[in-house]
This record gives structure tokens, C-alpha cells and sequence, in this order.
């Protein structure tokens, strides 16, 4: 069984945390996000982010990748550094309370 690199108590490799210490057991957490389906013509493109974890030595970014089709396949990907990381949060969540704009009719 797999050692905690932190308190090198036992742990089962379907656990994302050390149940002893609650140190991360992996380098990167996943997520995928479905493509607008009103706006993106391809409506099996994702994007897929990736925030890889560690210490600044081991270069803690996060990576965007933009996945389509059958079987899917990575089309393009582009990583940030944290501090940008976090300046796309607040961007996100600065914008989000923007109301809707009137459409022209």
C-alpha cells in the first residue's frame, strides 16, 4: 500500500487526502467544464482544467485544454502561473453580478 510522502502513514490510492494528516496524495486535481450550448457549434467540446499541486519548486500552475471529439483528444492548452490563476477568479467572480445587457430588436 502507498505511503503519505508527508506522514508516511498507509495510504489507499483512491484517496485524493492522507486520512491521518490530510496532506494531498496527488500532483494535479481535475475538472471538466461543458461548452456553452447555445454558442459553441461542437456541442462535445469541454474544457478541461487541471490545477496541478505542490510547491513552487514543483511549478504549482493551473492548465487550461480545450477537448472534442470521439474518442476525445486535447485541441489546444495553455498553462498559467497561481497569481494569474487567482486574477481570473476575481475576474470571474467580479463579472458574474453584471446584468444582462438588452438585446437590440
Amino acid at each position: 500500500m502507498p505511503a503519505c510522502a508527508c506522514c508516511r502513514g498507509e495510504v489507499e490510492e483512491r484517496f485524493r487526502f492522507c486520512p491521518w494528516c490530510g496532506a494531498a496524495q496527488r500532483v494535479k486535481i481535475v475538472e471538466f467544464f461543458a461548452a456553452h450550448p447555445l454558442v459553441e457549434e461542437d456541442p462535445e467540446r469541454a474544457l478541461r482544467v487541471s490545477r496541478y499541486l505542490g510547491d513552487a519548486e514543483e511549478g504549482r500552475h493551473v492548465r487550461f485544454s480545450v477537448w472534442s471529439g470521439r474518442p476525445p483528444r486535447a485541441e489546444a492548452a495553455v498553462s498559467i502561473a497561481d497569481d494569474e490563476a487567482e486574477r481570473l477568479a476575481r475576474f470571474l467572480g467580479d463579472t458574474a453580478q453584471v446584468p444582462e445587457q438588452p438585446t437590440a430588436g
